[in-house]
């Protein structure tokens, strides 16, 4: 179970990961002052990449909860 525990872990960084890169990237269309229409598409770009990673988030600490819970 301990390698349940650890993947479980690295998948759920690495699920962190995207989502604190969504936060830099909506973060960085903010002060580049975009005009509204643009800060839309950009934020709209990034939404399914910020579903995916907290998606992955999620599934990373399920597992790393049924490790515990088995283990």
């Amino acid at each position: 179970m301990q390698g349940l525990i650890w993947s479980g872990a690295v998948v759920s960084v690495a699920g962190l990961g995207g989502l604190i890169w969504c936060i830099f990237k909506v973060a960085a269309a903010k002060r580049a002052q975009l005009s509204d229409d643009e800060l839309r598409a950009a934020v709209k770009r990034v939404v399914p990449i910020n579903l995916g990673a907290l998606f992955l988030s999620v599934i990373g600490l399920m597992m790393v909860i049924m490790g515990v819970f088995l283990g």
